[in-house]
């Protein structure tokens, strides 16, 4: 978001482009390793990196005005909405229900993966993301980006629905598709 309170669209932001480019080539690059050390399909581990990728490219470029004229927000955060909105902010296109939207990939990759502690680790760092996504808004001015504590509750709350979605889709499939043997799979693979 602009330290406006509004999207501005990818117009708002010209580098959100590059960076979901940036992303993508390096989630195709990367896939095969992230796979293997989490055992599972390559384009899970696709899907994982991509989804980060496009998180830190709509939340940590820089808006219009600070690429094109050096404009730079304030430090600090706005804390006047620390939890959830009204299901009628909620309703509407509007930062909130996009906020939640964007972390609800990650949240259903995560959530896909096999128990392990790699996985255990993923959990903990994806729910440290939305705090770290605002603390580095709130002092890396040059982004002129806004630090909001509303962002955090609705980003948290994307990516707990998306892990809820991920878990249960990844139950049904290990009970569903058997493994090469007969045996059921540990998870998408």
């Amino acid at each position: 978001m602009n330290r406006h309170g509004d999207w501005g669209g990818i117009g708002g932001y010209p580098p959100i482009l590059p960076g979901l480019i940036l992303a993508l080539v390096a989630s195709l690059l990367l896939s095969g390793p992230v796979a293997r050390r989490l055992r599972t399909h390559r384009g899970i581990g696709w899907l994982l990196l991509m989804s980060l990728g496009a998180i830190l490219a709509v939340t940590l470029t820089p808006s219009r005005e600070a690429v094109a004229f050096g404009v730079q927000g304030t430090v600090g955060c706005d804390l006047s909405r620390v939890g959830p909105a009204s299901l009628a902010v909620y309703a509407r296109r509007d930062d909130p229900i996009l906020n939640v939207l964007l972390f609800i990939p990650l949240g259903v990759v995560i959530g896909l993966l096999p128990t392990s502690r790699q996985k255990v680790l993923l959990i903990i760092g994806a729910l440290l993301l939305p705090i770290t996504i605002e603390g580095t808004q709130a002092v890396v001015v040059v982004l002129d980006r806004a630090c909001q504590g509303g962002d955090v509750f609705d980003n948290l709350a994307g990516l707990c629905f998306g892990l809820v979605c991920g878990w249960a889709g990844g139950t049904v499939w290990r009970r569903l598709v058997p493994g090469p043997g007969g045996e059921r799979v540990a998870g998408p693979t």
